[in-house]
């Protein structure tokens, strides 16, 4: 099982961060909340972090564990942990994405996510 950290990032209009997997990707065209693959020692916190600076060279700050999902893909089972965060400062640079959007958590309806992140969608949507 692999595990994975995804950044549920709301701006001060409570429009929150979305990613689209670019071309090449496992998941491609699909929506997700941006995160990665947890290093051995690291914790969510420190993965988001690192990521989120790596992926979108932005600076975040987990403050809340949010929920987690665990899903069977073909080859492989992932293990998701959300937790929200607030976007601390840098300006949004795509490298595994090819596009990026804020939205309501009412729009997300209208977006294709990648199946391990639908659970949270469905949790955002409800509240």
């Amino acid at each position: 099982m692999i595990e994975v950290a995804a950044a549920i990032i709301e701006d001060t209009d409570g429009r929150i961060l979305i990613a689209r997997r670019r071309e090449g990707k496992s998941q491609a065209g699909l929506w997700e909340f941006p995160g990665g693959k947890i290093e051995a020692g690291e914790s969510p916190e420190d993965c988001l972090r690192r990521e989120l600076l790596e992926e979108m060279n932005i600076e975040i700050e987990p403050y809340a564990f949010f929920a987690v999902n665990e899903h069977a893909y073909d080859t492989v089972t992932i293990r998701l942990v959300a937790y929200k965060a607030n976007m601390r400062g840098g300006t949004i640079e795509l490298s595994d994405h090819d596009e990026y959007r804020w939205i309501q958590v009412g729009e997300m309806a209208g977006y294709s996510f990648a199946p391990a992140d639908i659970p949270f969608v469905e949790q955002l949507s409800a509240h």
